[in-house]
């Protein structure tokens, strides 16, 4: 029961997704279940959280009041929903794994009579090229929070700290404050397998993390604050959940119609250092990438855009087609 009621209370953070009614108990048990028989990290936890979430609204919205009524269709609908809204490849098969392991979970237990998921192919897996924003897009979303308020200096902060350094949501929503050195313009973050890297930070970050720490941050902080730089209005550190939504939310003010994810402003951080003519290596050291062909993905999306802008604009590529 401890199990429980500690996932419960997590699932209640600064999320707004609730499941719907009919999805709820068995969502909680099967989280429950995966921290205490399986050993998953919290950042997977969380994120299995959310993917059955996601999918338990939809389901609901196709008419499926509980995991018993849910089809092999209305899911493949569900992906197919999530393909065409630009979804990575990894995020897909990482939304497919969490459904599939709850729909074997409910077998287990008694509470499914088949696995909905059995004949449930696995998405293709390949590079993509990432959706980065403009230079222009980015200036307009990153001037979309208000500073006359406490969130927006804590929004922009948040925001120029992702873009400039190319951060993860976990290492922001995490990052302390004693970890950024204000004055020598470096940030010590620790990323995937608690690896530590060295990050610049840039002068536009260190203006917004100044002004969040004078007029936001203090104004946030409680009794029960821990030492986390950016804050939710609870004075706990803010979730990658909210994060999330908290991009989605200004990238609709700025009037950016790409689907902008946190993961898109760290895109962008690294496609616009090599449009700039930054070596990709020390792209890839920023990125804390342990693999330089992780990296080599952005050296794509340049070079499909310098193809793209020649055969925009080059006089004989656009009569190219007459040639015979």
């Amino acid at each position: 029961m401890g199990a429980k009621s500690e996932v419960q209370v997590r699932k209640r953070g600064d999320s707004p997704l609730e499941p719907p009614s009919g999805y709820e108990s068995e969502i909680s048990n099967f989280l429950a279940w995966v921290q205490l028989e399986r050993g998953l990290s919290k950042n997977t936890i969380e994120s299995y959280e959310s993917d059955l979430i996601q999918c338990a609204i939809f389901l609901k919205e196709k008419g499926a009041g509980n995991w018993q009524s849910v089809s092999l269709d209305q899911v493949s609908t569900w992906i197919s929903s999530l393909t065409l809204g630009g979804y990575a490849v990894a995020s897909l098969a990482r939304k497919l794994s969490a459904l599939r392991m709850l729909a074997r979970y409910l077998v287990s237990e008694g509470n499914l009579e088949s696995d909905f998921t059995e004949l449930l192919s696995n998405p293709k897996k390949g590079r993509f090229l990432p959706h980065a924003l403009s230079i222009e897009e980015m200036e307009k979303f990153l001037n979309s929070p208000d500073l006359n308020t406490v969130q927006g200096k804590r929004d922009r902060a948040i925001f120029e700290l992702m873009y400039g350094s190319g951060l993860r949501v976990s290492e922001v929503s995490s990052v302390l404050a004693n970890a950024i050195d204000l004055d020598d313009g470096f940030a010590r973050i620790f990323g995937k397998g608690a690896k530590e890297r060295i990050v610049p930070v840039g002068g536009q970050a260190v203006l917004a993390i100044r002004n969040y720490l004078h007029g936001g941050r203090p104004h946030l902080a409680k009794e029960k604050s821990g030492g986390e730089l950016f804050l939710s209005k609870r004075g706990t550190p803010i979730s990658r959940k909210m994060i999330w939504v908290l991009v989605k939310d200004y990238a609709r003010r700025a009037g950016i119609e790409k689907n902008l994810t946190p993961h898109g402003l760290r895109h962008s951080f690294a496609t616009h250092l090599l449009m700039g003519g930054a070596d990709v290596r020390a792209v890839q050291e920023m990125l804390g990438h342990a693999d330089i062909g992780t990296t080599q993905i952005y050296t794509h999306v340049e070079s499909q855009r310098l193809q793209d802008e020649h055969a925009n604009f080059h006089p004989l590529a656009q009569k190219s087609e007459n040639v015979n």
